[in-house]
């Protein structure tokens, strides 16, 4: 389970979509969310969107690996999934905020990379927000201030990432997902074929 957070505006949206273009075996998670869809986004692509209490039934009922409240919304990620697409061997990446984070810490903290991206400059925070051009001035200053909250928490994850070009971010995005499919604990079938090298090994060494 690959996490990428940031701020909004860090641009953690646009590396995460071209990591999935890039690799073929990661599955992007697609949480479910209270808010209303902002006009670049496409209805089970980006999110999930449903009434508050569709979302409390979800959560009540067990159904969310984790879930936020975040900028007066609810955000959450539907386990089964997740689950399928990690039984049929693939990576999954979460588009996920600090507090899901920390709760996927606590179900199954072996099993989570997580990345924190920051942006080069509070300027270039703010400005992305605004050439973004989808929210009102009043939400931009509110996501400016929710920053002052998110970035602190960079402590708490396993990699950051200072987002200044994106192709630099994404490739070392990428780096980081290769050396954690190489780690030890992760490689399947790694016990067999060491068992079996080393019987191989021990009839031409006798």
């Amino acid at each position: 389970m690959l996490v990428v957070s940031s701020p909004s505006g860090a641009g953690k949206t646009t590396l995460t979509r071209e990591l999935l273009n890039k690799e073929q075996k990661v599955s992007l998670s697609v949480s479910v969310t209270t808010r209303a869809r902002r006009p670049s986004e496409i209805e089970g692509v980006h999110y999930k969107f449903i009434t508050r209490r569709e979302f409390e039934i979800l959560r009540d009922a067990g159904e969310l690996l984790e879930w936020a409240e975040v900028h007066g919304n609810f955000y959450g990620t539907p386990r089964a999934p997740v689950e399928q697409a990690l039984n049929e061997g693939r990576d999954v990446l979460f588009d996920i905020d600090w507090q899901g984070t920390l709760q996927l810490y606590d179900k199954v903290r072996t099993d989570v990379v997580s990345v924190f991206v920051l942006p080069p400059t509070a300027e270039e925070l703010k400005g992305r927000l605004v050439r973004r051009a989808e929210d009102t001035p009043d939400i931009v200053s509110r996501r400016l201030r929710n920053a002052l909250e998110e970035i602190p928490h960079w402590a708490e994850y396993d990699y950051v990432l200072v987002n200044q070009d994106l192709n630099e971010s994404l490739n070392r995005l990428r780096a980081i997902l290769t050396a954690e499919r190489l780690k030890r604990v992760r490689l399947q079938d790694i016990e067999k074929f060491i068992d079996g090298l080393l019987s191989d090994l021990r009839k031409i060494a006798s």
